[in-house]
Parts: structure tokens; C-alpha cells; sequence
């Protein structure tokens, strides 16, 4: 499995944006699919994961209320819905996946796509 994450941009304190990540390969749909960000200086962090059949989902405290994650296994799309967006969410937003967990932690996933920039201005 290969991903791609778009979508990023700039928005207003208050906005809302969706990040999509498209996957290559047939076996996505047993992937769980999750979403990181790093923001300038600080550590790349969790943000929230769905597990490979869309039952199970699990968010950052940051962001819950706030975002909501999706899948489309037909189309092999993860998506990132957010809004009331704030400053602190200003990052650069990764798109993840593997097959053996839902972990917070950034060294249980095995693939990753490639970055999208995120700013939210004040």
C-alpha cells in the first residue's frame, strides 16, 4: 500500500478543511488508517485512526468534538474532516496506515504518505 494526502491550505481561526489521502494497492481495506501532524519544533503526534472496517475510530484529545475521520474502502480514500479550526492546529498533517493496530504511536504504523500543509492564521 502506497498513500498521498491533499487537501491542505490555509484557513482562518474558526474555518474548517478536509484532508484526503488516497491509497494504491488492492489490500487497503484491511489497513487501519490513521492521521499524524507535526508542527514546526515539535514531534510528529497522533491525531486520530480508524480501524479496516470503519467500526472503531480514535482521536487525540486536541481534536475530539472537532475532527472527524472517514474511510471509503471502495474508492481506497481515508479522509480528515476538521473544523473550528485554531491556530494550534497548524502542522503539517501525515496519512498512515497498518494492519496490526490503532496505536498512538508513531512507530506502529508502516506506511506513510507524504505530507500536507495545514496553517490556520488568527
Amino acid at each position: 500500500v502506497q498513500l498521498q494526502a491533499s487537501g491542505g491550505g490555509l484557513v482562518q481561526a474558526g474555518g474548517s478543511l478536509r484532508l484526503s489521502c488516497v491509497a494504491s494497492g488492492r489490500t487497503f481495506s484491511r489497513y487501519n488508517v490513521g492521521w499524524f501532524r507535526q508542527a514546526p519544533g515539535k514531534e510528529r503526534e497522533f491525531v486520530a485512526a480508524l480501524t479496516w472496517s470503519g467500526g472503531s475510530s480514535y482521536y487525540a484529545d486536541s481534536v475530539k468534538g472537532r475532527f472527524t475521520i472517514s474511510r471509503n474502502n471502495v474508492k481506497n480514500m481515508v479522509y480528515l474532516q476538521m473544523n473550528s479550526l485554531k491556530p494550534d492546529d497548524t502542522a503539517v498533517y501525515y496519512c498512515a496506515a497498518n494492519i496490526d493496530s490503532t496505536s498512538r504511536a508513531e512507530s506502529e504504523w508502516s506506511v506513510w504518505g507524504q505530507g500536507t500543509q495545514v496553517t490556520v492564521s488568527s
